[in-house]
């Protein structure tokens, strides 16, 4: 699947990649649970906006690393199969389970209007399209345009959640800025000198958040129009400049920590896409369910961690890709593996 995985499944894994991806997928999740107490708690506040400055557009980036074979024939249908189709299932799926969790009236579909995490599908989708011709430009101008767009895009009200076209001109620098990087971008960032200069820059991130009360941790989602948030405009252009700038270096710095080596989760970097996917009707019946009774204390954080620990790691587990693999990557080759091992387990000595 396209999401944060090499294109060349041939080539051995990078241990590094997929530990970047099992922690950054934790936190997407541990800040879903998290977002309930974020108006009445300050401490809990500033976490989640540290989570929200380098988790999804690490994600972005390191999706956008390993898009170097946009050009390989039929790259397009096939990144449009393994996005548009389970964007359009999901949708539909997330209409049924509102329906049913919600007690609406009707079950209402529209494809046009991504349900909450699915932007990230069709964003991608579209990114990978813009490439073809940010592509040709040096990484220079290419970046700086993609920047200017995300910047300028604020100003128009009519940008917004439709199409996700708000999150795909905001986050589309990340996602350039990761094409272009190099294997030796990468490596200088798990070097002692850039571990130092991480500690230091998340320190400072930590201390500025901690400094801005009034900062708005909505700014980070990059989903709505400057209008939204601020009266003047060119204020709201001047705060995602500033947002940029934070969350390049709060990304940078997050690298700089990524373990290198084979570690116990390391195995579940590579089932991202089955987590986001599916984290979301998990926390939806949290916030609907018992999650609106908690009140936030020490063990309420460890509860959700543990909780968010648990989810990831359940929805990374082979037992589940299994069987959800059909519908996401539209294959089954893990589901006739499966019955295959079954059959040799029940009849083993069938030889004819």
């Amino acid at each position: 699947m396209k999401f944060m995985e090499t294109i060349n499944q041939s080539k051995p894994r990078d241990h590094y990649f997929d530990n970047a991806k099992f922690i950054l997928i934790f936190l997407v999740v541990f800040g879903h649970l998290l977002q309930t107490f974020v108006a009445e708690y300050a401490s809990v506040r500033v976490l989640y906006i540290f989570i929200y400055t380098f988790h999804m557009p690490a994600f972005i980036l390191i999706s956008g690393y390993f898009a170097k074979g946009f050009k390989k024939p039929g790259y397009l249908m096939r990144t449009m199969k393994k996005l548009i189709l389970p964007y359009v299932f999901f949708q539909l799926i997330y209409s049924i389970f509102y329906y049913y969790l919600l007690g609406q009236s009707s079950i209402s579909l529209t494809l046009l209007d991504p349900e909450w995490s699915l932007w990230f599908l069709l964003s991608l989708f579209f990114w990978n399209i813009l490439l073809y011709g940010f592509a040709k430009l040096k990484p220079g101008l290419s970046i700086s345009i993609a920047v200017t767009i995300g910047l300028l895009a604020g100003y128009f009200d009519m940008i917004d959640g439709y199409l996700s076209l708000s999150r795909t001109f905001v986050f589309f620098p990340f996602f350039l800025v990761g094409f272009f990087m190099q294997k030796e971008h990468f490596k200088w960032l798990q070097t002692r000198m850039a571990r130092i200069l991480g500690s230091v820059i998340m320190l400072a991130i930590l201390i500025f958040i901690i400094s801005s009360p009034d900062l708005n941790e909505n700014w980070f989602l990059g989903s709505k129009p400057y209008g939204n948030f601020v009266d003047v405009k060119t204020f709201g252009l001047v705060i995602r400049g500033i947002i940029y700038f934070i969350s390049f270096l709060s990304i940078a710095s997050f690298l700089t920590f990524v373990p290198k080596k084979r570690l116990f989760f390391t195995k579940w970097g590579k089932n991202t896409l089955y987590v986001y996917l599916l984290h979301g009707f998990f926390i939806k019946m949290f916030r609907e369910g018992s999650m609106s009774d908690f009140s936030y204390t020490l063990n309420t954080f460890i509860l959700l961690l543990a909780i968010s620990f648990g989810l990831t790691v359940i929805l990374s587990s082979s037992v589940v890709n299994t069987f959800v693999q059909p519908i996401i990557e539209l294959k089954i080759n893990r589901l006739k593996a499966a019955f295959v091992r079954l059959k040799e387990k029940i009849l083993p000595n069938e030889g004819y």
